[in-house]
């Protein structure tokens, strides 16, 4: 194992069972909302204060759940490897964070944190944007949830994109792999020579088949997993 480089990309399946929700019903609703009213910047144009609400909402519920047996065990596995370990979530909640993941990427954001549309600054944040706050950094009122909606460009393409190149290994972990550019990264490692896997509650139709496919709960396969890498 040692000088392994590994990365995860992590999606909804792997906090889904500390009670997040995922990210779109089957009915392609988000909790809900359509995800243009919710999820793009045209709808947070026309109605501000009902896309403040739906993000307030959504930071105050990060306090009702916790990090699972998946999260830890990923947590685990940098513990061990270190730096070799990077991963790489598309999830806007902070349960790797709190489980002790240090090497990370949010390539979608982070629902504690704001954006400041007038400075760029990005504040750690805690309380509700619906009341337009001040910029802790500018002081102009144009904070919104620090949260890539569809249109944005995703945070840390190139770091990401170049540890996939450099990886050994790669394992997507509760992710539909329908949206891109996170849906295109197996394909990316597999073709540089990396090994492939897929954790997830079931089988996803990937364009690169995985070299392996193990299916089930996260909170269970993830930990069986990071043990099997470090026996």
């Amino acid at each position: 194992m040692d000088g392994m480089r590994i990365v995860v990309l992590t999606g909804a399946g792997i906090s889904a069972e500390s009670g997040v929700p995922t990210f779109r019903d089957a009915d392609g609703l988000w909790e809900g909302h359509r995800v243009e009213d919710v999820a793009t910047p045209e709808g947070f144009a026309r109605d501000p204060d009902r896309v403040q609400r739906f993000y307030d909402e959504r930071r105050r519920a990060l306090a009702a759940v916790e990090p699972n047996a998946a999260h830890r065990a990923l947590a685990r596995l940098e513990g061990a490897l270190g730096d070799d370990v990077l991963v790489v979530t598309q999830n806007v909640d902070d349960l790797h964070e709190r489980a002790g993941s240090v090497n990370l990427v949010h390539m979608h954001g982070e629902l504690r944190r704001a954006r400041c549309a007038a400075c760029g600054a990005r504040p750690a944040w805690e309380g509700d944007l619906v009341g337009r706050p001040a910029c802790p950094a500018c002081g102009r009122r144009e904070l919104r949830p620090d949260v890539v909606w569809f249109g944005e460009l995703p945070y840390e393409l190139d770091r990401i994109e170049s540890a996939v190149l450099a990886c050994d290994a790669f394992a997507a972990i509760g992710t539909s792999g329908a949206v891109y550019p996170a849906a295109g990264y197996a394909a990316l490692a597999a073709a540089f020579g990396a090994r492939t896997m897929e954790l997830n509650l079931l089988p996803t139709a990937a364009d690169v088949p995985f070299d392996e496919v193990r299916a089930g709960p996260a909170s269970v396969i993830v930990p069986r997993w990071v043990d099997d890498l470090l026996s």
